[in-house]
């Protein structure tokens, strides 16, 4: 799997909690969570991009694969993908916005740049 960190779930948990985060991510342009989830979900959401990049056939079955919905994968390859034509990685940023207030656990806003 992509980082180190366990999240506190086990392996099939940990891919499903990944593969909804980089969907809502690339669905809706940013999304708030825990600091080191965001710091799991930024090496997949790059990755995805990249395939995005590429835009062939096989590359969009890949991120097919990973993504939960047909119509984001869509998104990824004719919207999102285009718009770092340009750009060698980095198209993602992690802001952290303080800490939660019932458990104090440090949240986080990941965004496309």
């Amino acid at each position: 799997m992509f980082g180190t960190r366990k999240l506190g779930k086990t392996s099939a948990q940990r891919k499903a909690l990944l593969r909804q985060q980089v969907t809502d991510l690339l669905e809706n342009g940013k999304i708030e969570t825990t600091f080191y989830r965001a710091k799991e979900v930024q090496p997949v959401v790059e990755k995805m991009i990249t395939l995005g990049k590429k835009g062939n056939l096989a590359a969009y079955r890949k991120a097919l694969s990973f993504i939960t919905k047909e119509d984001v994968a869509n998104k990824l390859f004719k919207e999102i993908a285009p718009k770092y034509a340009d750009r060698n990685g980095g198209y993602t940023r992690v802001t952290r916005t303080g800490a939660r207030r019932g458990d104090a656990a440090e949240m986080a806003v990941i965004e496309l740049v």
